[in-house]
């Protein structure tokens, strides 16, 4: 985890890597519980059976589900010590370039592209790259907008 002690710190980190977070294991159950919560029931997701006969050999994340971690991957790849809030503002740009199998390991790579000052904290625009375990190809390549407030 990358610790920064005040958020203006990264003001003089734009266009350099920010953090990396922990691995996170993509299971089944994370599956089923992601298109419970999203009503994305299609086979190739939550159907074992039918998706080992699919073009992929197995079940696979939605991509959404793979989306949805960035939260969970920027709270264990950096910290920003005076940091007293922060908030999902958007993003402005996802692809998803590679299938996530089930079993599939995942972390993020954190790139700062701007820092923007706002009424008591600031606007970051972040290049979140999600690699998956054992493969060159990026799994998810979002630009995620925060708000953090110190």
């Amino acid at each position: 985890m990358s610790r920064y002690a005040h958020l203006r710190d990264l003001r003089a980190r734009v266009g350099e890597p920010i953090g990396t977070s922990d691995w996170v294991t993509i299971d089944q159950q994370r599956i089923d519980l992601f298109a419970q919560a999203t009503g994305d029931h299609q086979w190739i997701h939550v159907d074992p059976q039918r998706a080992a006969a699919g073009p992929y050999g197995t079940t696979i994340a939605h991509g959404f589900l793979t989306l949805s971690l960035l939260p969970l991957f920027g709270e264990t790849a950096l910290h920003i010590d005076d940091q007293r809030m922060g908030v999902n503002y958007g993003l402005n740009r996802v692809r998803f370039t590679a299938p996530v199998p089930v079993g599939s390991r995942l972390r993020g790579h954190f790139r700062l592209l701007a820092y923007d000052e706002i009424d008591g904290g600031a606007q970051l625009t972040t290049e979140v790259t999600v690699e998956r375990e054992g493969q060159t190809r990026p799994v998810c390549v979002a630009e995620s907008v925060s708000r953090r407030y110190a």
